[in-house]
């Protein structure tokens, strides 16, 4: 296990996205938001993160350089990148994996042994991704720059090169889908029909919200739709927006945070089910309050 305390993270952002006919790839959106801004959301934790490719606007703060020459390839983007690195291991990310999340970035990092040069994700045919990576900061400036005086140049070199130079441990991606790539229309279309699946579209949704509206706060979905149904049934169906609309407002009011959240729903979800009893208290001709007012 590595023994650095923090990271930093690279995104590659720069590539010609050629198969896509040339359009700015990082930019594509899938579940609503963009390919680059959900990769950074993952490595959200970095100490610094440094974006290789033209700038672009991003729901995260990053710090923007690029490769020279312009369009040279993988190699002069993370020369590029790596200039602004200064933890003791360093992320290292392509712009168009829809599915990367943090549970990744935190197992690509614990996955870096005191031994080896870095982790690297292998999807399920085991075909390693350099691009879905955590390396050892010093180690990769080092081949890099060795490569590069080899060579005069790195512009135009494969990454291959490079990672065939490091000591590189193998973490499997068994489902493949954090090594997921978008450089294709048809690997688009997928990547936005499985946000869209039964189990998948309400996280989906409420992350994609949430980086919309600026809220970082943990919401207890199942809390919050238990009173909405609870709403629903035993007031009427529109009480369930309306209700959970409410107890977002009385939660700012009271300073935000989950205990906030948590608090309000209970509150609502009483008021509910106190709601719904008095449809059954006493029966019909029973002892309930409309008995005793007579």
């Amino acid at each position: 296990m590595g023994t650095e305390s923090g990271f930093d993270a690279v995104v590659l952002a720069g590539g010609a996205a050629r198969r896509l006919g040339g359009v700015d790839k990082a930019a594509l959106r899938v579940g609503g938001t963009t390919l680059l801004d959900r990769v950074l959301d993952a490595c959200a934790g970095a100490g610094g993160t440094v974006v290789v490719g033209p700038p672009r606007p991003t729901a995260r703060p990053v710090r923007w350089t690029r490769e020279s020459p312009p369009g040279g390839g993988p190699l002069p983007a993370l020369s590029a990148g790596l200039r602004h690195a200064s933890a003791g291991l360093v992320l290292v990310f392509a712009a168009d994996l829809p599915f990367l999340t943090p549970a990744t970035v935190c197992a690509l990092l614990g996955g870096v042994s005191d031994d080896a040069d870095g982790v690297v994700l292998t999807d399920p045919e085991g075909v390693e991704n350099p691009l879905v990576a955590a390396y050892r900061t010093a180690s990769l400036r080092r081949e890099l720059e060795l490569l590069e005086r080899e060579r005069g140049a790195l512009a135009g070199l494969p990454l291959r090169l490079l990672t065939a130079r490091l000591d590189l441990r193998r973490m499997p991606d068994p489902g493949g889908l954090a090594s997921f790539d978008c450089d294709t229309w048809d690997a688009l279309s997928t990547a936005r029909a499985r946000i869209r699946e039964h189990g998948h579209v309400l996280d989906e949704w409420i992350a994609a919200a949430k980086a919309e509206l600026g809220v970082d706060l943990d919401v207890d979905t199942t809390t919050l739709l238990d009173l909405a149904r609870d709403a629903a049934h035993g007031v009427a169906r529109p009480a369930a927006p309306l209700t959970t609309f409410l107890v977002g407002y009385a939660a700012g009011r009271a300073g935000g945070g989950p205990e906030a959240v948590a608090e309000a729903a209970r509150k609502a979800a009483e008021l509910a089910r106190r709601w719904a009893e008095e449809d059954t208290e006493g029966g019909s001709g029973g002892s309930g309050a409309g008995t005793s007012a007579r």
